[in-house]
């Protein structure tokens, strides 16, 4: 047994055929199915269920792949542990951003950050919570930067800022007006939401106490996926939505006049940088908290 066949068989597992996971692990597909039947016949059981087409894993082949995750995981933190002894950040660092935040801090902090870091080869992915979660405990990401708390026990949460909550009103809607409003003074049957699977939705509906079964259906639905969605749609139709701090950066002057702002104490969200318990690499993660903290204290609030 080795590394390279727990690799291997995690490839054919993740794609579900011989030669696309011989292609993304660079070898031919009877060097990858060579190894895999080695590995088969030195265990005595079958991993994959080659008769099916995609192929699948058998029972057991479960358990084994499941296993040569967690093998693979705690070979890879050797090196993490040399470089972090060392004290040089470098290295690859994949990092999963939530929809409603990625389009507004990266272009407030990536040039500077790849800068500073020159060592660092950077992988960004925009995804809802619930996959960065799967992902880092899957080891396809390393962190994520999202809204915490999160309450999973195997992963870490640091910190960054606070976030505040703003309102975009049309100008025609309902929304009274005044520069400061409670939650309570939301017209829910003007209210549009981003589509479920954002926790940003979630959090609106506690905010404002919604009982959307009292909410009458726009007569033009909408599931919308991003925040620039929201906001075209609520400049339409004589709407009002909830949006993070961060996402006026890019409004026009025009645009500006539908913010309203809510009274205090300001509702936020807190955002924090979240990876795996056992993750390695804390000297990124604490130069990142300060980097982030530093950075985006003063650009989420109107304080």
């Amino acid at each position: 047994m080795n590394l390279q066949q727990l690799e291997y068989i995690i490839a054919v597992d993740r794609y579900r055929h011989f030669v696309t996971a011989a292609e993304k692990c660079f070898v031919t597909q009877a060097t990858l199915s060579t190894m895999i039947k080695k590995f088969e016949q030195e265990l005595n059981v079958k991993i994959f269920d080659r008769t099916r087409q995609p192929v699948v894993p058998t029972l057991i082949g479960e358990k084994i792949i499941a296993q040569a995750k967690i093998v693979l995981k705690e070979a890879a933190r050797v090196k993490d542990l040399v470089t972090e002894e060392s004290g040089r950040i470098s290295g690859e660092l994949k990092i999963g951003i939530i929809p409603t935040l990625a389009p507004y801090i990266l272009p407030l902090f990536l040039k500077k950050f790849l800068a500073k870091y020159p060592d660092i080869k950077l992988q960004i992915s925009e995804l809802t919570t619930n996959e960065i979660i799967h992902r880092i405990k899957l080891s396809r990401l390393d962190a994520g930067i999202l809204a915490i708390p999160l309450s999973e026990s195997d992963l870490v949460e640091i910190p960054l800022f606070n976030e505040e909550f703003v309102i975009y009103s049309s100008q025609k809607a309902g929304t009274p007006r005044k520069k400061y409003l409670l939650p309570t003074e939301l017209d829910i049957n003007s209210l549009w939401l981003i589509e479920e699977g954002h926790c940003l939705r979630n959090q609106v509906i506690n905010l404002c106490e919604l009982k959307l079964s009292e909410r009458r259906i726009h007569k033009f639905d909408l599931s919308a996926s991003s925040i620039e969605t929201l906001k075209k749609v609520v400049d339409l139709n004589e709407g009002v939505t909830v949006l993070p701090y961060l996402s006026l950066t890019d409004l026009t002057e025009e645009q500006m006049k539908s913010v309203r702002y809510f009274k205090p104490p300001v509702p936020v969200r807190k955002i924090g940088l979240v990876s795996f318990r056992y993750f390695v690499k804390k000297n990124f993660l604490m130069h990142s908290r300060t980097k982030f903290s530093n950075h985006f204290r003063l650009r989420c609030s109107r304080s």
